[in-house]
C-alpha cells in the first residue's frame, strides 16, 4: 500500500483525487478543513500551507499539490496583491511543500510528485493575467526539478481546462454559461473532477514510471478560447 500526500484535498480535484485513490492506498490530506470522505486509509491534518508549519511525515511515495486559485479580472483592474495572492497559492505553496517532504519522497517507493497548471498558462485567455502567470511559473518549476530530482523522483504536472468544481462555480452559474463553455471546447464538454483524477492516478503510478518533468494537457481539444 503506497503512502501518498495530499496537500489541499478537501473539495474539487483534490477530493476527487482522494476518492479514486483510498480505497487501495495510505492517503494524508493537509488542508484547512477535512474532506467529507470517512475512510480508515485516510489521515488528516488541519493545517493552512502558507501559514502554518507542515506536520512532519517518516516516509512517502507520492506528494500531490492540488490547491489554485481562478482570479479573473482585467489587467487594469488587477492589483499587484493579486499577483502575489496567486503567486503565494500556486507557486510559494508548492515550493514550500516540496523542499519539506523531500526528504521523505527520497525514502518512498517509485517517488512522485504531481502539481497542476491550467490550459490559460499556454493559451492567451482574456482575463487571466494573475492566474495564468503564476501556473506558468508551476511548469516552470515542473520541468527543472524533472530534471534535477532525476532519476530518483519523477515530477509532472496537469493543466486542466474548465473543471466542475466550487472552484470554477463563477465560470459555471448558469445555463447560458454552462453551454457558452461547453460550445468553445471541440468534445462539446468541460470536465468532471474524476476525469481529473483519473489522470492524476495514472501519472503517479509505476505505469508511467517513464514519464517526468512533463505538463499534460487536460483540455477537451481546446486550441482557442475567448471569454
Amino acid at each position: 500500500m503506497n503512502k501518498i500526500l495530499v496537500i489541499g484535498g478537501s473539495k474539487g480535484i483534490g477530493k476527487a483525487i482522494i476518492d479514486s485513490l483510498i480505497d487501495e492506498n495510505s492517503i494524508i490530506n493537509i488542508s484547512r478543513t477535512a474532506p467529507l470522505l470517512p475512510h480508515t486509509n485516510l489521515n488528516h491534518f488541519n493545517c493552512d500551507i502558507l501559514t502554518d508549519d507542515l506536520p512532519e511525515i517518516d516516509a512517502i511515495d507520492t506528494l500531490i499539490y492540488c490547491p489554485g486559485s481562478i482570479n479573473l479580472k482585467p489587467i487594469s483592474r488587477l492589483k499587484l496583491t493579486d499577483f502575489r495572492e496567486d503567486f503565494e497559492i500556486n507557486v510559494i505553496g508548492a515550493v514550500k511543500a516540496i523542499q519539506h517532504y523531500l526528504p521523505a519522497l527520497k525514502k518512498g517507493n517509485n517517488p512522485s510528485i504531481l502539481l497542476f497548471s491550467t490550459v490559460a498558462a499556454k493559451l492567451g485567455m482574456p482575463f487571466h493575467a494573475s492566474v495564468a502567470t503564476a501556473k506558468s511559473a508551476v511548469e516552470g518549476l515542473t520541468k527543472s526539478l524533472g530534471a534535477e530530482l532525476a532519476p530518483l523522483i519523477r515530477v509532472n504536472a496537469i493543466a486542466p481546462t474548465v473543471t466542475d468544481t466550487e472552484l470554477a462555480s463563477k465560470l459555471l452559474r448558469n445555463e447560458r454559461m454552462i453551454e457558452n463553455i461547453k460550445e468553445r471546447h471541440p468534445l462539446k464538454k468541460y470536465l468532471a473532477p474524476k476525469e481529473v483524477a483519473d489522470l492524476a492516478s495514472y501519472l503517479i503510478s509505476e505505469k508511467a514510471g517513464a514519464i517526468s518533468g512533463q505538463i499534460f494537457e487536460l483540455d477537451c481539444g481546446i486550441v482557442s478560447f475567448k471569454i
